[in-house]
Protein backbone atom coordinates (compact mmCIF):
# COMPACT_ATOMS: atom_id res chain seq x y z
CA UNK A 1 0.00 0.00 0.00
CA UNK A 2 1.06 3.55 -0.58
CA UNK A 3 2.52 5.34 1.80
CA UNK A 4 0.08 8.67 2.25
CA UNK A 5 1.69 11.90 1.81
CA UNK A 6 0.25 14.44 3.72
CA UNK A 7 1.91 18.09 4.26
CA UNK A 8 2.09 19.69 7.70
CA UNK A 9 2.78 23.27 8.71
CA UNK A 10 5.42 23.55 6.55
CA UNK A 11 5.68 20.30 3.75
CA UNK A 12 6.19 16.95 3.79
CA UNK A 13 8.42 15.04 6.44
CA UNK A 14 9.11 11.79 6.91
CA UNK A 15 11.69 9.07 7.95
CA UNK A 16 14.26 8.12 5.34
CA UNK A 17 14.08 4.86 3.89
CA UNK A 18 10.95 4.66 5.30
CA UNK A 19 8.21 6.49 4.14
CA UNK A 20 10.82 9.31 2.64
CA UNK A 21 11.83 7.42 -0.36
CA UNK A 22 13.29 8.42 -4.26
CA UNK A 23 9.88 7.37 -5.13
CA UNK A 24 7.74 9.34 -3.06
CA UNK A 25 9.89 12.41 -3.79
CA UNK A 26 9.49 11.47 -7.16
CA UNK A 27 5.76 11.94 -6.99
CA UNK A 28 5.60 15.00 -5.08
CA UNK A 29 7.88 16.41 -7.38
CA UNK A 30 5.28 15.53 -10.40
CA UNK A 31 2.37 16.90 -8.09
CA UNK A 32 4.37 20.46 -8.05
CA UNK A 33 4.84 20.07 -11.95
CA UNK A 34 1.51 19.57 -12.42
CA UNK A 35 1.04 22.39 -10.04
CA UNK A 36 2.92 25.03 -11.78
CA UNK A 37 1.39 23.72 -15.07
CA UNK A 38 -2.09 24.16 -14.41
CA UNK A 39 -1.37 27.41 -12.23
CA UNK A 40 0.21 29.15 -15.64
CA UNK A 41 3.51 29.20 -13.74
CA UNK A 42 5.90 26.76 -15.77
CA UNK A 43 7.35 28.88 -17.70
CA UNK A 44 8.83 30.67 -15.29
CA UNK A 45 11.01 28.01 -13.79
CA UNK A 46 11.63 26.41 -10.57
CA UNK A 47 14.12 26.70 -8.43
CA UNK A 48 15.65 23.39 -6.45
CA UNK A 49 17.60 23.67 -2.91
CA UNK A 50 18.59 21.15 -0.57
CA UNK A 51 20.28 21.21 3.58
CA UNK A 52 22.55 18.93 4.92
CA UNK A 53 20.72 16.05 5.91
CA UNK A 54 21.45 12.53 4.53
CA UNK A 55 21.49 11.95 0.72
CA UNK A 56 19.63 15.72 0.16
CA UNK A 57 21.37 16.10 -2.69
CA UNK A 58 20.34 13.35 -4.18
CA UNK A 59 16.95 13.70 -3.52
CA UNK A 60 17.11 17.13 -4.75
CA UNK A 61 18.72 15.77 -7.99
CA UNK A 62 16.04 13.66 -8.24
CA UNK A 63 13.11 16.09 -7.98
CA UNK A 64 14.98 18.41 -11.02
CA UNK A 65 14.89 15.55 -12.75
CA UNK A 66 10.95 15.03 -12.68
CA UNK A 67 10.27 18.67 -12.81
CA UNK A 68 12.83 19.20 -16.10
CA UNK A 69 10.89 16.40 -17.93
CA UNK A 70 7.89 17.95 -17.75
CA UNK A 71 9.50 21.16 -19.80
CA UNK A 72 9.90 23.44 -16.47
CA UNK A 73 13.40 25.06 -16.28
CA UNK A 74 14.91 24.15 -13.00
CA UNK A 75 17.61 25.88 -11.09
CA UNK A 76 19.66 23.83 -8.88
CA UNK A 77 21.04 24.73 -6.37
CA UNK A 78 25.19 23.82 -6.43
CA UNK A 79 25.54 23.23 -2.74
CA UNK A 80 23.48 23.10 0.13
CA UNK A 81 22.18 26.01 1.03
CA UNK A 82 19.84 27.70 3.89
CA UNK A 83 15.99 28.01 3.22
CA UNK A 84 15.57 31.53 3.05
CA UNK A 85 18.66 31.42 0.66
CA UNK A 86 17.18 29.29 -1.60
CA UNK A 87 13.51 31.27 -1.19
CA UNK A 88 14.83 34.73 -1.97
CA UNK A 89 16.59 33.14 -5.34
CA UNK A 90 12.88 32.11 -6.06
CA UNK A 91 12.23 36.10 -5.87
CA UNK A 92 15.34 37.24 -7.64
CA UNK A 93 14.83 35.41 -10.53
CA UNK A 94 10.98 36.07 -10.88
CA UNK A 95 10.65 31.80 -10.73
CA UNK A 96 7.11 30.37 -10.56
CA UNK A 97 8.02 27.96 -7.25
CA UNK A 98 10.27 26.33 -5.97
CA UNK A 99 11.09 23.08 -4.16
CA UNK A 100 13.48 22.54 -0.77
CA UNK A 101 14.82 19.38 0.21
CA UNK A 102 14.99 19.62 4.11
CA UNK A 103 13.31 18.07 7.56
CA UNK A 104 14.07 21.89 9.23
CA UNK A 105 15.11 21.11 13.06
CA UNK A 106 13.72 17.31 13.06
CA UNK A 107 16.29 14.52 13.97
CA UNK A 108 18.56 13.31 11.84
CA UNK A 109 17.02 10.43 10.77
CA UNK A 110 13.93 12.70 9.05
CA UNK A 111 14.09 14.23 5.63
CA UNK A 112 11.45 16.68 3.77
CA UNK A 113 9.67 18.06 1.19
CA UNK A 114 8.70 21.79 0.89
CA UNK A 115 7.02 23.78 -1.73
CA UNK A 116 7.46 27.19 -1.94
CA UNK A 117 5.16 29.88 -3.91
CA UNK A 118 6.07 32.58 -6.24
CA UNK A 119 6.24 35.14 -3.75
CA UNK A 120 8.85 32.30 -1.53
CA UNK A 121 6.50 31.90 0.97
CA UNK A 122 5.69 28.38 2.04
CA UNK A 123 2.69 26.83 0.38
CA UNK A 124 -0.45 28.00 1.35
CA UNK A 125 -3.90 25.80 2.46
CA UNK A 126 -5.26 26.29 -1.21
CA UNK A 127 -2.24 25.14 -2.72
CA UNK A 128 -1.01 22.13 -0.28
CA UNK A 129 -5.04 20.94 -1.56
CA UNK A 130 -3.96 21.02 -4.65
CA UNK A 131 -0.62 19.55 -4.32
CA UNK A 132 -2.05 16.64 -1.88
CA UNK A 133 -4.66 16.05 -4.69
CA UNK A 134 -1.99 15.63 -7.43
CA UNK A 135 -0.09 13.31 -5.13
CA UNK A 136 -3.31 11.18 -4.58
CA UNK A 137 -3.56 11.08 -8.70
CA UNK A 138 -0.53 9.78 -9.06
CA UNK A 139 -0.43 7.43 -6.51
CA UNK A 140 -3.42 5.98 -8.06
CA UNK A 141 -0.93 5.28 -11.09
CA UNK A 142 -1.22 8.98 -13.10
CA UNK A 143 2.30 9.23 -14.81
CA UNK A 144 5.65 10.21 -13.54
CA UNK A 145 7.73 11.98 -16.19
CA UNK A 146 11.93 11.49 -15.72
CA UNK A 147 14.80 12.66 -17.33
CA UNK A 148 18.71 11.91 -17.23
CA UNK A 149 20.25 14.96 -14.96
CA UNK A 150 23.22 15.29 -17.26
CA UNK A 151 20.90 15.20 -20.27
CA UNK A 152 19.08 18.19 -18.77
CA UNK A 153 21.96 20.08 -18.24
CA UNK A 154 23.04 20.04 -21.69
CA UNK A 155 19.84 20.74 -22.96
CA UNK A 156 20.25 23.88 -20.73
CA UNK A 157 16.62 22.90 -18.80
CA UNK A 158 18.37 22.79 -15.85
CA UNK A 159 21.24 25.24 -14.70
CA UNK A 160 23.34 24.87 -11.37
CA UNK A 161 23.66 28.07 -9.76
CA UNK A 162 25.13 29.25 -6.39
CA UNK A 163 22.06 31.14 -4.62
CA UNK A 164 24.26 33.31 -1.81
CA UNK A 165 25.42 36.18 -3.54
CA UNK A 166 22.54 37.33 -4.41
CA UNK A 167 21.22 36.92 -1.05
CA UNK A 168 24.09 38.38 0.62
CA UNK A 169 23.97 41.47 -1.86
CA UNK A 170 19.80 41.99 -0.68
CA UNK A 171 21.03 41.68 3.31
CA UNK A 172 23.23 44.96 2.64
CA UNK A 173 19.87 46.68 1.75
CA UNK A 174 18.30 45.47 4.86
CA UNK A 175 20.94 46.18 7.28
CA UNK A 176 24.13 47.70 7.48
CA UNK A 177 26.75 45.29 7.33
CA UNK A 178 29.14 47.09 7.76
CA UNK A 179 28.74 48.80 10.92
CA UNK A 180 28.44 45.30 12.39
CA UNK A 181 31.29 44.31 10.79
CA UNK A 182 32.97 47.20 12.50
CA UNK A 183 31.43 47.16 16.13
CA UNK A 184 34.13 44.70 17.14
CA UNK A 185 31.36 42.62 18.56
CA UNK A 186 32.41 38.79 19.77
CA UNK A 187 29.83 36.50 18.29
CA UNK A 188 29.80 32.51 18.96
CA UNK A 189 27.71 30.54 16.33
CA UNK A 190 26.42 27.59 16.44
CA UNK A 191 25.45 26.21 12.86
CA UNK A 192 24.09 22.80 14.62
CA UNK A 193 25.96 20.71 11.09
CA UNK A 194 23.33 22.53 9.09
CA UNK A 195 22.94 24.65 6.02
CA UNK A 196 23.54 28.11 7.72
CA UNK A 197 27.62 26.83 8.31
CA UNK A 198 29.80 29.67 7.52
CA UNK A 199 27.12 32.03 6.49
CA UNK A 200 27.93 34.97 9.23
CA UNK A 201 31.65 34.20 8.44
CA UNK A 202 31.03 35.00 4.61
CA UNK A 203 28.58 38.22 5.66
CA UNK A 204 30.36 39.71 8.80
CA UNK A 205 34.04 38.57 8.16
CA UNK A 206 37.16 40.61 7.22
CA UNK A 207 36.27 43.37 10.00
CA UNK A 208 36.47 43.96 14.06
CA UNK A 209 33.98 41.36 14.48
CA UNK A 210 35.18 38.25 15.74
CA UNK A 211 32.86 34.63 15.25
CA UNK A 212 33.75 31.64 16.54
CA UNK A 213 31.86 28.90 14.77
CA UNK A 214 31.08 25.26 16.27
CA UNK A 215 29.58 22.22 14.71
CA UNK A 216 29.79 23.76 11.53
CA UNK A 217 30.87 20.61 9.22
CA UNK A 218 28.24 18.35 7.88
CA UNK A 219 27.39 15.64 9.94
CA UNK A 220 23.43 14.16 8.98
CA UNK A 221 23.40 12.11 12.33
CA UNK A 222 23.56 15.54 13.90
CA UNK A 223 24.97 14.18 16.77
CA UNK A 224 24.81 15.01 20.11
CA UNK A 225 21.66 17.63 19.46
CA UNK A 226 18.80 17.87 17.52
CA UNK A 227 19.00 20.96 15.17
CA UNK A 228 16.54 23.09 16.72
CA UNK A 229 17.72 26.48 18.40
CA UNK A 230 16.31 25.98 21.61
CA UNK A 231 17.75 25.68 25.23
CA UNK A 232 18.38 22.08 25.52
CA UNK A 233 20.27 21.85 22.64
CA UNK A 234 22.82 25.17 23.25
CA UNK A 235 24.42 23.83 25.76
CA UNK A 236 27.41 23.99 24.48
CA UNK A 237 26.73 27.82 23.40
CA UNK A 238 25.99 28.83 26.82
CA UNK A 239 29.29 26.64 28.31
CA UNK A 240 31.02 29.09 26.08
CA UNK A 241 29.46 32.27 26.52
CA UNK A 242 29.62 31.41 30.87
CA UNK A 243 33.51 31.91 30.03
CA UNK A 244 33.10 35.91 29.37
CA UNK A 245 34.75 36.06 26.39
CA UNK A 246 31.53 36.77 24.20
CA UNK A 247 28.84 39.28 23.57
CA UNK A 248 26.33 37.09 22.36
CA UNK A 249 25.54 33.57 20.82
CA UNK A 250 23.60 32.83 17.82
CA UNK A 251 22.32 29.49 16.78
CA UNK A 252 20.44 28.75 13.69
CA UNK A 253 18.73 25.23 12.44
CA UNK A 254 18.82 22.59 10.23
CA UNK A 255 17.89 24.98 7.34
CA UNK A 256 18.55 27.95 9.10
CA UNK A 257 15.32 29.84 8.73
CA UNK A 258 14.84 30.02 12.78
CA UNK A 259 17.42 31.88 14.97
CA UNK A 260 18.30 30.89 18.98
CA UNK A 261 19.86 33.59 20.63
CA UNK A 262 21.82 32.83 23.50
CA UNK A 263 22.59 36.11 26.20
CA UNK A 264 26.58 36.82 27.50
CA UNK A 265 25.56 35.14 30.80
CA UNK A 266 25.10 32.03 28.76
CA UNK A 267 21.19 32.02 29.45
CA UNK A 268 18.61 31.47 26.48
CA UNK A 269 16.77 34.51 25.33
CA UNK A 270 13.12 32.55 24.51
CA UNK A 271 11.95 32.65 21.47
CA UNK A 272 8.99 34.77 22.40
CA UNK A 273 11.22 37.39 23.82
CA UNK A 274 13.51 36.84 20.89
CA UNK A 275 10.01 38.60 18.91
CA UNK A 276 9.27 40.89 21.14
CA UNK A 277 13.21 42.08 21.16
CA UNK A 278 13.15 42.43 17.29
CA UNK A 279 9.58 43.92 16.94
CA UNK A 280 10.95 46.71 19.28
CA UNK A 281 13.84 46.90 16.97
CA UNK A 282 12.08 47.56 14.38
CA UNK A 283 9.44 49.89 15.66
CA UNK A 284 11.91 51.75 17.61
CA UNK A 285 15.58 51.99 16.03
CA UNK A 286 14.14 51.52 12.66
CA UNK A 287 11.07 53.85 12.90
CA UNK A 288 8.97 51.17 10.72
CA UNK A 289 5.28 51.18 11.39
CA UNK A 290 2.94 48.42 10.29
CA UNK A 291 0.89 45.79 11.24
CA UNK A 292 2.61 42.92 13.07
CA UNK A 293 1.63 39.08 12.50
CA UNK A 294 1.50 36.58 15.18
CA UNK A 295 0.76 32.76 15.80
CA UNK A 296 -1.33 31.66 18.56
CA UNK A 297 1.52 30.67 20.32
CA UNK A 298 3.36 33.89 20.62
CA UNK A 299 3.99 36.02 22.97
CA UNK A 300 1.44 38.82 24.50
CA UNK A 301 4.10 41.37 24.47
CA UNK A 302 3.49 42.15 20.90
CA UNK A 303 -0.07 43.17 22.10
CA UNK A 304 1.19 45.70 24.44
CA UNK A 305 4.19 46.88 21.57
CA UNK A 306 0.99 47.77 19.18
CA UNK A 307 -0.81 49.62 21.84
CA UNK A 308 2.34 51.97 22.54
CA UNK A 309 3.25 52.12 19.06
CA UNK A 310 -0.09 52.29 17.99
CA UNK A 311 0.56 49.34 15.02
CA UNK A 312 -1.87 46.50 15.05
CA UNK A 313 -1.46 43.05 15.68
CA UNK A 314 -2.88 40.01 14.58
CA UNK A 315 -3.34 36.34 15.14
CA UNK A 316 -3.19 32.99 13.44
CA UNK A 317 -3.13 29.41 13.73
CA UNK A 318 0.22 27.99 14.13
CA UNK A 319 2.32 28.14 10.67
CA UNK A 320 4.00 30.38 8.33
CA UNK A 321 1.55 29.18 6.05
CA UNK A 322 -1.37 31.25 8.04
CA UNK A 323 1.05 33.62 8.82
CA UNK A 324 2.44 34.57 5.06
CA UNK A 325 -0.86 35.72 3.61
CA UNK A 326 -2.04 37.48 6.42
CA UNK A 327 1.60 39.70 6.12
CA UNK A 328 1.19 39.89 2.39
CA UNK A 329 -2.64 41.35 2.71
CA UNK A 330 -2.27 43.54 5.60
CA UNK A 331 1.74 44.70 4.15
CA UNK A 332 2.84 43.42 7.59
CA UNK A 333 5.88 45.18 9.16
CA UNK A 334 6.92 41.95 10.43
CA UNK A 335 5.52 38.09 11.31
CA UNK A 336 6.69 35.37 13.37
CA UNK A 337 6.41 32.64 15.66
CA UNK A 338 7.14 30.65 18.50
CA UNK A 339 9.57 28.68 16.53
CA UNK A 340 12.49 31.39 16.16
CA UNK A 341 10.98 32.16 12.86
CA UNK A 342 10.61 35.56 11.61
CA UNK A 343 9.93 37.24 8.44
CA UNK A 344 10.18 40.94 7.05
CA UNK A 345 8.34 43.37 4.84
CA UNK A 346 10.83 43.92 2.14
CA UNK A 347 12.23 40.87 2.10
CA UNK A 348 10.36 37.99 1.88
CA UNK A 349 7.18 36.52 3.62
CA UNK A 350 9.46 33.52 5.07
CA UNK A 351 11.19 33.02 8.14
CA UNK A 352 15.17 33.84 8.35
CA UNK A 353 17.33 32.88 10.90
CA UNK A 354 20.16 34.81 8.97
CA UNK A 355 18.38 38.26 8.96
CA UNK A 356 16.92 37.91 12.14
CA UNK A 357 20.67 37.95 13.83
CA UNK A 358 21.73 40.39 11.82
CA UNK A 359 18.97 42.93 13.01
CA UNK A 360 19.61 41.52 16.66
CA UNK A 361 22.90 41.95 16.52
CA UNK A 362 22.32 45.74 14.93
CA UNK A 363 20.02 46.52 18.12
CA UNK A 364 22.77 45.41 20.46
CA UNK A 365 25.34 47.86 18.53
CA UNK A 366 22.71 50.96 18.20
CA UNK A 367 21.41 50.38 21.70
CA UNK A 368 25.14 49.76 23.50
CA UNK A 369 23.54 47.39 25.13
CA UNK A 370 24.41 43.35 25.94
CA UNK A 371 21.21 40.81 25.64
CA UNK A 372 20.26 40.53 28.67
CA UNK A 373 20.51 44.55 29.40
CA UNK A 374 18.08 45.15 25.93
CA UNK A 375 15.43 42.22 27.40
CA UNK A 376 15.56 44.65 30.94
CA UNK A 377 14.84 47.40 28.48
CA UNK A 378 12.07 45.56 26.85
CA UNK A 379 10.67 44.92 30.09
CA UNK A 380 10.74 48.43 31.12
CA UNK A 381 8.20 49.09 28.49
CA UNK A 382 5.53 45.68 28.44
CA UNK A 383 5.96 44.53 31.98
CA UNK A 384 7.92 40.92 32.81
CA UNK A 385 6.74 37.98 30.63
CA UNK A 386 8.00 34.85 30.80
CA UNK A 387 7.69 31.75 28.76
CA UNK A 388 8.16 27.79 28.45
CA UNK A 389 7.08 24.61 26.45
CA UNK A 390 7.16 21.14 27.48
CA UNK A 391 7.02 18.95 24.14
CA UNK A 392 5.19 15.32 25.22
CA UNK A 393 6.48 12.14 23.01
CA UNK A 394 3.04 9.84 22.49
CA UNK A 395 1.82 6.80 20.87
CA UNK A 396 0.19 8.02 17.16
CA UNK A 397 -2.45 5.43 18.14
CA UNK A 398 -3.07 7.51 21.09
CA UNK A 399 -4.51 10.78 19.61
CA UNK A 400 -8.21 10.38 19.33
CA UNK A 401 -8.38 9.66 22.76
CA UNK A 402 -6.13 12.46 23.81
CA UNK A 403 -8.29 14.70 21.97
CA UNK A 404 -11.37 13.21 23.40
CA UNK A 405 -9.99 13.64 26.89
CA UNK A 406 -8.78 17.64 25.93
CA UNK A 407 -11.90 18.10 24.83
CA UNK A 408 -13.99 17.00 27.32
CA UNK A 409 -11.80 19.18 29.67
CA UNK A 410 -13.20 22.42 30.62
CA UNK A 411 -11.57 23.43 33.66
CA UNK A 412 -12.60 26.35 36.04
CA UNK A 413 -9.12 27.13 36.81
CA UNK A 414 -5.69 26.22 35.75
CA UNK A 415 -3.57 25.87 38.70
CA UNK A 416 -5.52 28.06 40.66
CA UNK A 417 -5.90 31.09 38.02
CA UNK A 418 -9.52 31.60 36.50
CA UNK A 419 -10.08 30.70 32.95
CA UNK A 420 -11.26 33.31 31.22
CA UNK A 421 -11.83 31.99 27.53
CA UNK A 422 -10.56 28.24 25.71
CA UNK A 423 -9.73 29.86 22.05
CA UNK A 424 -9.74 25.95 19.75
CA UNK A 425 -8.33 28.04 16.93
CA UNK A 426 -5.70 25.27 16.70
CA UNK A 427 -5.04 23.05 19.69
CA UNK A 428 -6.62 24.36 23.30
CA UNK A 429 -5.23 27.48 24.30
CA UNK A 430 -6.84 28.59 28.16
CA UNK A 431 -7.00 32.01 28.19
CA UNK A 432 -6.50 32.98 31.63
CA UNK A 433 -8.07 36.05 33.83
CA UNK A 434 -4.60 37.34 35.32
CA UNK A 435 -3.10 37.48 31.33
CA UNK A 436 -1.55 34.39 31.11
CA UNK A 437 -1.69 31.62 28.73
CA UNK A 438 -1.62 27.67 28.46
CA UNK A 439 -1.27 26.08 25.14
CA UNK A 440 -1.85 22.23 24.09
CA UNK A 441 -1.36 21.68 20.67
CA UNK A 442 -0.15 18.65 18.35
CA UNK A 443 2.72 19.15 16.21
CA UNK A 444 2.15 19.45 12.41
CA UNK A 445 5.32 17.72 11.44
CA UNK A 446 6.05 15.51 14.17
CA UNK A 447 4.43 12.35 16.95
CA UNK A 448 4.87 15.76 19.43
CA UNK A 449 2.38 17.25 21.57
CA UNK A 450 3.05 20.53 23.12
CA UNK A 451 2.34 22.51 25.78
CA UNK A 452 3.38 26.42 26.15
CA UNK A 453 2.88 29.27 28.46
CA UNK A 454 3.52 32.45 29.08
CA UNK A 455 3.03 34.24 32.45
CA UNK A 456 4.39 36.91 34.51
CA UNK A 457 6.60 34.75 36.59
CA UNK A 458 8.45 31.86 35.51
CA UNK A 459 7.15 30.03 38.98
CA UNK A 460 3.53 30.37 37.36
CA UNK A 461 5.01 29.05 33.98
CA UNK A 462 5.81 25.76 35.64
CA UNK A 463 2.48 25.16 38.00
CA UNK A 464 0.40 26.00 34.50
CA UNK A 465 2.26 23.22 32.30
CA UNK A 466 2.66 20.89 35.21
CA UNK A 467 -1.16 21.24 34.91
CA UNK A 468 -1.61 21.06 31.11
CA UNK A 469 0.13 17.78 31.27
CA UNK A 470 -2.61 16.70 33.34
CA UNK A 471 -5.37 18.01 31.17
CA UNK A 472 -3.90 15.91 28.42
CA UNK A 473 -4.42 12.35 30.53
CA UNK A 474 -0.76 11.26 29.77
CA UNK A 475 1.28 10.05 32.19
Amino acid sequence: MASKIKFGTDGWRAIIADDFTFDNVRICAQSAADYMKSAGLANQGMVIGYDTRFASEHFAVAAAEVVAANGIKVHLCKSAAPTPVISYAILNLKAGGGIIITASHNPGQWNGFKFKQGDARSASPEVIVELEKGIARIQAGAEIKQTKLEDAIAKGIVIRFDPAPAYIKHLSDMVDIEKIRRSGINIVVDSMYGAGAGYFHSILGGGKTKIVEIHKKRNPLFPGLQPEPIAHNLTEVSTKMKKGSFDVGLATDGDADRIGIVDEKGVFITTLQTYALLALYLLEVRGQRGPIIKTITTTNMLFRLGEIYKVPVYETAVGFKYVAPLMLAKDAMMGGEESGGYGYRGHMPERDGILSALFFLDFMIHKKKSPSQLIKYLYSKVGPHYYDRLDVDFPKEDRESIMKHLTNSKPADIAGTVVREIDRRDGFRFLLKDGSWLLIRFSGTEPIMRIYSESSSMEKVKRFLSEGKKLTGVK
